[in-house]
């Protein structure tokens, strides 16, 4: 299903209208603070602004194939395909090109270019081009008006428009689409894998919104899975620890019990290497959990919720929050895999294993399902490691969040949904959870507040015994449980969680085996439109620089030092946690700070660096294709130069030191008020004045970086239809470097000619504010000064 009404591709390239195939492969805070905080409210108060950028392109476009359609059949007497748009080579040969004329001469068996010249000279007038021209064997080259497009894009960033195109989407506002990311294994701490799950999804999100898509994020807790079991039967038969040891340890202020769990979770695994028997125990555990009952379960409920709320404050760390934890525990205890179960059956896609090595065991079909042939996901092959990408071997490197014995059929031509024991795979879970995700189930959870995040945004999760939404029209938990209707839990009123009509789950690419299953059993079942609405995001795991290693205090043999990527397991407690390379960072990027005498304040120093140490972490994160393996390194990260994210933050504090100095040679211009300095400029730069100094000697520099400042709602499609959030952060790139290169060149406030200086601060302001909107979907904050 598409998403964008349209994806506009790259501005210098002479391709066609970018669609998902065809999407290019470029290597391209304080905890709570209130710095993050701003980073969300921005999105909320940019949105409307974006849905005026995207008619601005939407009906450009539009009014050009209507005019094109219309002038063919009045020149040939044929109706044609409404025609694609592409970009030539430069803008000095125009900014869009029509490629049609290629397929009419076909039909009309005339040269292409001679059809091209009869349409070019009745295709206009047409608002906002300017002239049309003839290029090669026959492109219609449209060079638009730059000076009408730099007024309205000037208004359109700087919100003196931003009424204009309110409800342009909004054919959009009754699909919703679901965002699964993150989804950590509640059994131990985050590691540097889950934060490129998180800051890809979380970018993913803030895109989808940004284009006006109605969004919700989910955060799926696993907590009945096999790496819960293994951590309990640490606490239970390594440490011999019971329920109410348990709590004491927990709220320990002496103990990080997310890492405790860690090294815990290493042991555990140690114990079954040396002891073959102990699996058993997993077993075991793994039973009593999902069954709910006795001290391994309550052990469980302790372990996950604790390690879920300290997961939670990890990711605030680095902008991400979520709307909804759904619960694998209330997926079983609410019956929503028995019915889900039931279903299967009924319809005959799964079948009970009377003989053979499953026997015993219910399993579906993968050939009669269709697994087999499903066609792959966009951008499904492997890219080539970045030269310092990291491999991690073993199943359970990083990244990895399922169970290790679900791939153990991959190649098979059934899938064990239901073992031989009663219980039921990762993957069976799954099925049910992905027919609730598109309303297919009949039921619904309860819900609870769990938390508030520092700008009031509220998460919920699932429960038992909840609120259940009124406008849901479901089965609710409480009632399913046996409550009276009137008994209903009192609590806030949630949102109508669930019933997408899109669906993304943003998970490591060896779990493509087990999303291909899923949407299998969704084919199996007769849901085939919801089947082909679930999207794998798919992304490669995430290693260490021999050098950022050590630095994070792993001691590497001579040999290791020689190699491209160090390999980490979390089985082997060799790896980095979150929040160990979120503070290194911070602790890096304050003596950056201190070097450059950005502040004297302990305060604002203390922000910056959170800061620059977020922008760094995420634009690494963000600027390889989620394709690529590759290995974090400090150094690389932290640059002020480069594509780094720090640079990209150091641009658009430059350009606000331009206003800022500005304003102090001329005191009658206000910057800090809201849209004042933007009413000024645009006040007293003339449409006329524009036009004038974009076709002057300096003209085609300055309208290549207008023309680019452009790009940045067609980015955001572009990065949507290939689920590639590279794409924004190579445009930011792109832009930046554009920025920077125009700064170096020009001396704005010594500019003598009064009329040239508001001309230049016209450009600067534009560009700056699409840089600042380009860093906000990046999910990275702008210091004052740097």
């Amino acid at each position: 299903m598409a998403l964008c009404g349209i994806s506009l591709g790259k501005p210098a390239e002479p391709k066609e209208e970018t669609t998902s195939e065809s999407v290019g492969r470029c290597r391209l805070s304080s905890r709570g603070g209130r710095g993050i905080s701003l980073c969300y409210n921005r999105l909320a108060s940019i949105r409307r602004a974006a849905l005026g950028g995207c008619r601005l392109y939407l009906e450009l476009h539009q009014k050009i194939r209507d005019r094109f359609v219309e002038v063919v059949r009045q020149v040939f007497g044929v109706d044609t395909r409404v025609p694609a748009l592409g970009y030539p080579p430069s803008v000095e040969m125009g900014e869009l090109s029509i490629t049609s004329c290629f397929e009419l001469a076909k039909q009309l068996r005339q040269p292409p270019r001679k059809i091209a010249e009869q349409l070019a000279a009745r295709l206009l007038p047409i608002e906002g081009v300017e002239r049309v021209s003839i290029a090669g064997a026959g492109y219609i080259n449209l060079h638009l008006d730059r000076a009408s497009l730099a007024v309205n894009l000037f208004r359109l960033r700087t919100g003196l428009e931003r009424e204009s195109g309110a409800g342009s989407r909004e054919s959009q506002a009754g699909v919703k689409v679901l965002v699964e990311h993150t989804s950590i294994n509640p059994n131990k701490a985050a590691h540097i894998g889950h934060l490129r799950n998180a800051v890809l999804g979380d970018t993913f999100v803030r895109l989808l919104r940004f284009r006006g898509h109605h969004v919700e994020v989910q955060n799926y807790i696993d907590n009945t899975g096999v790496q819960v079991a293994d951590v309990v039967v640490g606490f239970v038969h390594v440490e011999r620890k019971g329920v109410e040891e348990m709590r004491r340890l927990i709220v320990d202020p002496a103990v990080r019990f997310d890492y405790y769990c860690w090294d815990l979770y290493a042991r555990v695994f140690q114990l079954y290497e040396s002891d073959k028997e102990a699996l058993a125990l997993r077993g075991e555990a793994l039973k009593a959990i999902e069954e709910g009952h006795g001290e391994l379960a309550a052990i469980a409920g302790l372990v996950s919720t604790a390690i879920v709320r300290k997961h939670l404050e990890t990711m605030w760390r680095v902008n991400v929050r979520y709307d909804l934890l759904v619960q694998e525990s209330e997926i079983l205890r609410l019956d929503f895999w028995k019915s889900a179960f039931a279903l299967m059956k009924e319809t005959g896609a799964v079948r009970y294993e009377e003989s053979g090595k499953n026997r015993g065991c219910w399993v579906m079909s993968l050939e009669d399902a269709g697994e087999r042939s499903a066609p792959p996901e966009p951008s499904a092959e492997r890219e080539a490691p970045h030269p310092s990408a990291a491999v991690p071997s073993e199943v359970g490197g990083l990244g990895y969040a399922g169970p290790p014995d679900e791939l153990e059929d991959e190649g098979e031509d059934v899938k064990i949904i239901v073992r031989s024991n009663g219980t039921v795979t990762y993957v069976g879970k799954d099925i049910a959870y992905h027919l609730w995700k598109f309303g297919l189930l009949g039921k619904d959870f309860g819900y609870k507040p769990l938390h508030t995040y520092p700008d009031g945004h509220q998460a919920w999760r699932t429960t038992v015994e909840g609120v259940a939404n009124s406008e849901s029209g479901l089965r609710t938990a409480t009632l399913q449980s046996g409550s009276d209707p009137e008994s209903r839990v009192p609590g806030p009123e949630p949102p109508p969680f669930g019933r997408a009509s899109v669906a993304y789950a943003v998970i490591d690419t060896r779990q493509a085996y087990l999303q291909n299953v899923v949407r299998a059993a969704l084919h199996a079942l007769g849901y085939h439109e919801q089947a082909s609405n679930l999207h794998h995001f798919a992304y490669e795991v995430v290693g260490l620089s021999p050098r950022c290693a050590e630095e994070m205090g792993l001691e590497l043999r001579d040999e290791e030092r020689q190699r491209t990527y160090i390999e980490v397991s979390g089985r082997k407690g060799l790896g980095v946690k979150a929040d160990d390379l979120i503070e290194q960072l911070v602790n890096k990027a304050a003596q950056e700070v201190s070097s450059r005498e950005m502040t004297e304040d302990p305060a604002e120093r203390d922000a910056y660096a959170r800061m620059i140490a977020v922008a760094a972490l995420r634009y690494f994160l963000l600027k390889f294709t989620r394709r690529s393996i590759i290995a974090f390194d400090f150094k690389e990260a932290l640059a002020f130069e480069g594509e780094t994210g720090p640079y990209l933050q150091y641009s658009v504090v430059r350009a606000s030191n331009i206003f800022r100095k500005f304003q102090e040679a001329h005191p009658d211009w206000s910057v800090s008020a809201p849209g004042h300095i933007s009413n000024q400029i645009s006040s007293q730069v003339s449409p006329d004045e524009l036009r004038a100094f974009f076709s002057g000697e300096d003209g085609r520099s300055w309208w290549e970086m207008t023309w680019l400042a452009a790009q940045l709602e067609p980015s955001a499609d572009q990065a949507i239809e290939g689920q590639e959030p590279a794409v924004l952060a190579k445009y930011a790139f792109r832009l930046a470097q554009a920025f920077n290169n125009f700064y170096h060149h020009h001396r704005i406030l010594s500019e003598p000619d009064a009329a040239r200086q508001r001309f230049l601060l016209h450009l600067v302001y534009t560009v700056s504010e699409t840089l600042r909107r380009a860093l906000d979907l990046l999910g990275i904050e702008v210091p004052e000064r740097m």
